[in-house]
Parts: C-alpha cells; sequence; structure tokens
C-alpha cells in the first residue's frame, strides 16, 4: 500500500479528474491486502479493476474451497469485521474491460479471440461469480484446464478461459497455455509469448494487463504489460493511455 500511495502521488491522481484501470491482484501481492481491498471498493467508479489469479484465491479461501498457501497475506481479509463485503465487492469485478482503443485483462488471451469474444467469454465467468452458486463455481475451476475448444462446457470450459484471462504467459504452438513464468528469452523452444502469435483476432485494440513480473515492462504496437514486480522488491508503475507515459516509483515494502 505504501508503494501504491506513492505511485498516486507521483501521477497527482485526483478521484475527481482521473479513472483508475487496475490490472488484478489487488491481493497476496503485499503485507497489506486488507488496506488494498478497502482502497479500491470505497473510491467507487473511479476505479475498473479486473479480476487476477490472486483474487480468485481469495474468493477460493473465502468460499472454504482453497487450502492457504505458504505465502498468502490473506488472513486479515478473511478476519475483518467487513470480509463478506469486501467478498462481495471482488467478486462482482469483471475478468475483462474494453473500450474503442484499449482491452484490459490480467494475464492474456487466446489469439483466435476476437474482442467481442472476449467481452462475451468474459460475461460466462462473470454470471457465474456474481451468481448465488459462486462458492460451487470457484471449487469447480481449480485443478488442470484442459486445450481450449469454443465446444467445452461446464467446469471444463470455465477452466480453459481461466487459463488465460488470469494465467496466461508462454503458449506452445498449439496455443495451450504453459506454466512457465520466467522471461520470454530463456523460455524452453517451441513456446511464444501469448501477445507475440501472428495474427491475433484481439488486435484490433491494445491489451493492457499485468501478471508477468519477469516479462517486466514491456509496451508493443498492440499490447502493455506492466507488471514490474514490485512485490519482488523492483517498481510499481502506472502508464498514462492517453499518451502511455509510464511513471514508476521503487518498491517501499521489503520484498517476498
Amino acid at each position: 500500500m505504501a508503494s501504491l500511495d506513492r505511485l498516486l502521488a507521483l501521477i497527482d491522481f485526483s478521484p475527481s479528474r482521473d479513472q483508475l484501470w487496475l490490472v488484478g491482484d489487488l491481493v497476496n501481492r503485499g503485507p497489506r491486502s486488507l488496506d488494498v481491498l478497502r482502497w479500491a471498493r470505497d473510491l467507487g467508479p473511479v476505479v475498473t479493476c479486473v479480476l487476477g489469479n490472486h483474487d480468485l484465491h481469495l474468493l477460493a479461501r473465502a468460499a472454504g474451497a482453497a487450502a492457504a498457501k505458504k505465502r498468502d497475506t490473506l488472513d486479515d481479509v478473511l478476519a475483518a469485521p467487513d470480509c463478506d463485503r469486501l467478498i462481495d465487492w471482488l467478486r462482482h469485478r469483471p475478468l475483462a474491460v474494453a473500450d474503442d482503443t484499449f482491452l484490459m485483462v490480467h494475464a492474456g488471451l487466446h489469439p483466435t479471440w476476437t474482442v467481442d469474444q472476449v467481452r462475451g467469454y468474459a460475461a460466462e465467468l462473470e454470471r457465474e461469480l456474481r451468481g448465488p452458486a459462486w462458492r460451487a463455481f470457484v471449487a469447480n475451476v481449480a485443478g488442470k484446464p484442459p486445450r481450449w475448444d469454443p465446444r467445452l462446457g461446464g467446469g471444463d470450459r470455465y477452466r480453459a478461459l481461466l487459463a488465460y484471462f488470469v494465467r496466461a504467459r508462454m503458449l506452445h504452438a498449439d496455443h495451450r497455455v504453459d506454466a512457465y513464468d520466467g522471461p520470454p528469452a530463456e523460455a524452453p523452444a517451441g513456446l511464444v509469448p501469448w501477445f507475440a502469435v501472428p495474427g491475433a483476432a484481439w488486435t484490433t485494440h491494445t491489451v493492457v494487463f499485468g501478471h508477468w513480473a519477469a516479462l517486466g515492462l514491456d509496451l508493443g504496437p498492440h499490447h502493455a504489460a506492466i507488471d514490474t514486480g514490485c512485490v519482488w522488491g523492483h517498481s510499481l508503475t502506472a502508464l498514462r493511455l492517453d499518451d502511455r507515459m509510464v511513471f514508476q516509483v521503487k518498491a517501499v515494502e521489503p520484498p517476498r
């Protein structure tokens, strides 16, 4: 939260003037998950945040569908008097957001998806997370995803979609998501960054995403990667979409 406060001061953020797009993982990326959640919720429509894999892990823990992990920083959220309200707010966040120029997701996309398809696939997941059976849903999407096929249904379909929205970094030649999370230059042969697949259908827009700290700041004609490893002691980054101006502050909290 201290790093975030410094970055907001650097960009002279004003809730009365500015809109913030956040690429997800509001929680579990530092020692003050509860404070960050409350800050984002209390800003209301000024903040647009997509769900990340750590946000989904918090939902799974709140639903009793996942055990604590070694590096979790979620206990303060789960023990908070407003936990239920925070969880309800979080599970109503989108998986993808698009305007006429930009598309924001946490991690990545399948190269055959158009922006309209991205909206539709995200809406399928959002309906489940916002519905009364959301606890069963987050339990059902745990586990290894199958290869994406638009004919998939049920839990297989949701797991395959989430593999791209919240976990994708490198893809195999058949577009399967690989678990590799290091820098692209050191990846095993045959893997390619999801945003570098030629002829991708989503390139009508510029995709803004996080998730891949080992990639770092990486700006291309149709992608903007802005996870610069604050949780690992590096920096926190903001990108002004109007002109692609980059703002960064060094991490304040000690690295994980």
